[in-house]
């Protein structure tokens, strides 16, 4: 079985490993809807690490200096990520796991 980390709220590598064993089985028409919402999330999420990463690399960035449509994504993503700190990297790191594991598990 892989490693899994007993303090992470994701259960990819859980996942991955029952869908390998073949103990993860889900009906193909499922498993492509499931899939397609993982993949969905994904790019959002992947989207506001995006944003997080250009906002922090600003010395001293200023949300008024933004035009309004990339403003609001940049409060989303910045309160997020103050919220539940590392949560939008691990889970851009997660999310691929659960699409492969559906991937594996498809019927």
């Amino acid at each position: 079985m892989g490693r899994r980390d007993g303090n992470s709220e994701f259960a990819g590598e859980l996942f991955l490993d029952l869908a390998v064993e073949g103990r993860l089985v889900v009906e193909a028409g499922q498993a492509d809807r499931m899939i397609a919402d993982l993949e969905a999330t994904l790019a959002v999420l992947e989207a506001r690490l995006r944003v997080l990463e250009l906002w922090r690399s600003h010395p001293a960035p200023r949300i008024e200096c933004l035009p309004p449509e990339f403003a609001d994504s940049v409060v989303d993503a910045v309160f997020a990520d103050q919220l539940a700190p590392g949560r939008i990297e691990q889970a851009t790191r997660e999310l691929p796991k659960y699409v492969a594991a559906l991937r594996a598990a498809r019927r």
